[in-house]
């Protein structure tokens, strides 16, 4: 009987050591570390935690958001492993135990306030993007040349100056100039 650790943060910025420290004090012998989201359902280190895995071992994690914030991705492992006979264990927030039917349905509610809060982030996200637009702004990054610098490519550009000379004319790259020149109302 061992216990398998998984620690996950979304990006790189991030620290995993809050989570490391957590999973050793809880006597994890392996820790298996990932950055990416935990909306992504395909993860090779948490596919490679799954596989290390025994009959009688226990998966740790911090927190359940950690494992995924995707309900049916969450169900899908506890199945899993209760099928292997593995345990899962969560070290804050309510203690999760998924071999009784009590600590299954504490998991299943958490997992659906996991994807209920992941719903309101992107709802939030596109509210914000109609405002932007409502306002006029059109996202993305801004372009690297005004609309006078775009002209002046172009004007360069119909008296055949060659692209590269362009470019270096207006402090930029071949690419910027093309992508100006595509988008000049002449």
């Amino acid at each position: 009987m061992a216990f398998i650790g998984y620690a996950r943060v979304s990006t790189g910025d991030q620290t995993l050591n809050l989570q490391k420290d957590a999973l050793y004090a809880a006597g994890c012998i392996d820790i298996y570390e990932e950055y990416a989201s935990g909306a992504r359902v395909t993860r090779p280190e948490l596919a490679s935690a799954l596989r290390a895995c025994r009959k009688d071992d226990t998966l740790v994690v911090w927190k359940l958001d950690r494992l995924g914030r995707n309900t049916k991705h969450l169900i899908e492992i506890a199945e899993d492993l209760a099928q292997r006979e593995i345990g899962l264990k969560t070290l804050t927030g309510f203690a999760i135990d998924t071999t009784t039917a009590h600590g299954l349905f504490v998991f299943q509610m958490f997992g659906a306030l996991a994807e209920y809060e992941r719903a309101l982030i992107t709802e939030r996200i596109n509210a914000g993007i109609a405002a932007a637009r409502a306002r006029g702004r059109k996202g993305g990054r801004r372009p690297k040349l005004s609309p006078e610098q775009q002209q002046h490519a172009a004007q360069m550009a119909e008296g055949k100056m060659p692209i590269t000379a362009i470019a270096k004319t207006l402090g930029c790259s071949r690419h910027t100039v093309y992508k100006a020149l595509d988008q000049v109302v002449v």
